[in-house]
């Protein structure tokens, strides 16, 4: 573990001396993590990988301002990566604004119905929800912001946030129920 972090480190220090192959090398060393959350926040591979791209452009760019001494590389790099996936479902849709709930009843999900499904066959019905709910869907369940966090990362009301988690657990159990039955 020691000899992983010395590489890491060497890598940094490459990259912070702009030199290519360190960049390229830590880059590598990251996609398959940076990869798996651009996922989260994206319709396909294709624009997962547009997220990463983007996401490198801008560690790259300002990797001279991370302090090891406030948090881990890996922490630095998620927040890279889930602040252009948010940027990239921004690009994509109009986030309403003007939705408050007084009181949000919470749909149901038959748990026993989720445990017979993988990881992937879940993600993938996440991904039909729009953009919006599907982004406060993965604030919330998959990073597990609360929703005064989600509102100040998307800029919206606490009200739409709840909003929208409760529009996106109404679709997943109309799709799990359509699935299942």
């Amino acid at each position: 573990m020691v000899a992983v972090e010395a590489n890491i480190q060497e890598l940094l220090d490459g990259s912070l001396a702009n030199k290519r192959k360190a960049q390229e090398a830590l880059f590598r060393h990251f996609y398959g993590f940076a990869m798996s959350i651009a996922l989260r926040y994206s319709r396909d591979e294709m624009d997962a990988a547009d997220i990463v791209s983007h996401a490198f452009i801008k560690i790259f760019k300002s990797i001279h301002s991370f302090d090891s001494t406030k948090g881990s590389l890996h922490a630095w790099i998620k927040k890279i990566v889930v602040n252009e996936g948010l940027d990239h479902i921004k690009s994509r849709t109009r986030f309403s604004e003007n939705v408050e709930l007084e009181t949000v009843t919470e749909p149901q999900i038959n748990n026993s119905v989720i445990e017979q499904m993988g990881a992937e066959e879940i993600m993938e019905i996440v991904k039909k929800l729009p953009p919006a709910t599907h982004a406060v869907f993965v604030l919330y369940a998959v990073e597990g912001y609360n929703h005064r966090e989600i509102a100040e990362k998307l800029n919206i009301s606490e009200g739409t946030s709840k909003w929208h988690l409760s529009e996106a657990r109404k679709f997943l159990q109309q799709q799990l129920s359509t699935i299942y039955n």
